[in-house]
């Protein structure tokens, strides 16, 4: 349902759709546009030219243009005050619908959205935020098209946890919860989310490398999420696997899991250079990635392939280049498939910063690394459809 009408000095729109509602609203000084899920929380906005991204746990990614491109995470005050800006401009249009004749055009569905949003001031999404982190251990990194999904923390940490380039989980040894656990887990997010699930697609299962667990620990846990989710209506499970690990499961093992609703696995293959592995500290070879690939291919699971560019610097970059191009050309990507091109982001509390100064690494600059991905693109021959091959900027996680 769109419905466009005159309100005050400005143009409306209201859009509700199958999983959510947005609102734009064309002024002076351009288009404002807010959308907000079934629960009455604010998930995007676009305000006086700034774009906004709200966070299960409250923040909000702000990004814009000024010459180039920028961002900022907004948190406690100064993200509650955008809040607070778009709650003010939709209780003001509502105030209008509920004394005039749009409040008979909109559909029951659309009313009490609004009045849930109403609902939801800053005290309420305080609470929502906390209520996040009571149900939540911090959540890593997601792919990028898992942002929307519903998070399931089957497990929590890495299960190696050795790359040198990765803190997502350094403080957090890995646990797997027992089946009691998981399941009053999975009932609280779907408590915390209420009609905001309608917003989510799909159901990640977290944390870094949830199945790596043995089939006769990991079914069990499969069934809960079947239990508590309609998975197919919400468009199936997803997970990281490192390839290391993942070998050792079978092909038989991915189509039991593929027939309970697996979709996609997400692979941090990272180069297939065997030698820039082993700097990187990554457990395993290149021709582990491919095998574990093949047999999620051969078990109708599609696979996310996560390549870091930049890795290894300058005395790195050829065979980077050469030797991951080599690797990606031997599995059988198809259109079901990403490739996915995340650029190396160091900082000083990285065990990889040290060893990259103790071995005289020249870092590739930014230029240099998106370079390089076009290299490697150019270089890959794809047997049949190709797949989506996208950028993986991991400033702009949010969930």
């Amino acid at each position: 349902m769109i419905l466009s009408a005159n309100w005050r000095d400005a143009r409306v729109q209201i859009s509700l759709k199958s999983n959510c509602l947005t609102i734009g609203i064309e002024q002076p000084h351009g288009t404002d546009v807010v959308s907000y899920d079934f629960a009455g929380r604010l998930w995007s906005a676009f305000l006086n030219g700034v774009a906004y991204r709200r966070g299960l746990d409250g923040k909000l990614l702000a990004k814009w243009r000024s010459g180039c491109r920028e961002r900022r995470w907004l948190t406690g005050e100064d993200a509650l005050r955008i809040e607070q800006q778009a709650h003010d401009l939709v209780t003001r249009l509502y105030e209008d619908i509920r004394s005039g004749e749009l409040s008979q055009k909109l559909p029951a569905l659309a009313h009490a959205v609004f009045e849930r949003i109403l609902a939801f001031d800053v005290e309420r999404s305080k609470a929502d935020a906390q209520r996040f982190h009571q149900i939540y251990h911090p959540i890593g990194i997601l792919p990028p098209d898992q942002y929307m999904a519903v998070v399931l923390q089957m497990t929590e940490g890495c299960s190696f946890n050795t790359c040198t380039f990765c803190d997502f989980y350094k403080e957090r040894p890995f646990r797997v919860k027992s089946p009691d656990e998981f399941r009053a887990h999975a009932l609280a997010v779907r408590d915390f989310l209420g009609d905001g699930l309608s917003l989510r697609r799909g159901i990640f299962l977290g944390d870094a490398n949830a199945l790596v667990l043995p089939m006769r620990r990991l079914l069990p846990l499969i069934d809960i999420v079947h239990e508590v989710y309609n998975v197919d209506a919400l468009g199936g499970m997803y997970a990281f696997l490192d390839g290391f690990s993942g070998e050792k499961k079978s092909q038989a093992n991915y189509r039991a899991l593929a027939e309970r609703g697996l979709k996609r696995v997400y692979i941090g293959m990272e180069s297939g250079s065997a030698e820039l592995l082993r700097f990187l500290n990554k457990p395993g070879k290149p021709e582990d990635v491919a095998q574990t690939v093949r047999a999620l291919k051969g078990a109708g699971v599609a696979v996310g392939v996560i390549v870091l560019l930049g890795a290894g610097g300058e005395q790195y970059a050829d065979r980077h280049v050469r030797e991951t191009i080599d690797l990606l050309n031997t599995m059988p990507l198809d259109g079901d498939d990403i490739l996915y091109f995340s650029e190396l982001i160091v900082h000083e509390r990285l065990p990889y910063a040290r060893h990259a100064v103790d071995a005289g690494i020249l870092p590739l600059s930014s230029d240099g690394c998106h370079a390089q991905g076009e290299a490697i693109e150019a270089g890959l021959r794809f047997q049949s459809k190709r797949p989506r091959i996208s950028r993986y900027d991991i400033h702009e996680f949010i969930y």
